[in-house]
């Protein structure tokens, strides 16, 4: 990795950081069902304490690291988009990605919406909708990603 690549995924992680941070409290790190361990912990922690912070940010980590890319052929869960990780993850690797790579993130971030609408209560409106805007923004990007770099058809 060069110098210009880790001062830009730090600046990544940062970012990151605080647009993570700014999700509301729900009061428990982990909405699903059972303790989330390993890898992926930071998917389902939406709210803003130091521990899902970093749970998160060990999380993107570990994706943006990740040479296979296994987490693109997850399916994701309405958690996933609402911490903001998966979404983050696509952003940060998008030059990296094959056509195919970029139209899988794109169609996620395209039905990022109808996912989080699907938690309900579990979510305040603000948090669904700096989720829906960070989906957008990530959307856009990996869309020209696609236009510059991927013929159609």
């Amino acid at each position: 990795m060069n110098v210009r690549h880790a001062a830009a995924s730090a600046a990544n992680l940062a970012l990151v950081a605080g647009l993570l941070g700014l999700s509301g409290c729900l009061g428990a790190c982990a909405i699903g069902t059972g303790p989330e361990i390993g890898a992926r912990a930071g998917l389902g922690c939406v709210d803003d304490s130091p521990e899902c912070i970093n749970r998160r940010q060990a999380t993107l980590r570990h994706m943006v690291d990740d040479k296979s890319k296994s987490w693109i052929n997850e399916s994701p869960t309405p958690e996933a988009y609402a911490s903001g990780v998966r979404l983050f993850a696509y952003k940060t690797k998008k030059k990296e990605l094959t056509c195919a790579e970029l139209r899988r993130g794109k169609l996620e971030a395209d039905t990022a919406r109808t996912s989080l609408a699907s938690m309900g209560s579990r979510l305040t409106p603000a948090q669904v909708s700096r989720s829906t805007m960070l989906a957008g923004e990530v959307g856009r990007e990996l869309q020209n990603e696609i236009n510059r770099r991927c013929k159609t058809g």
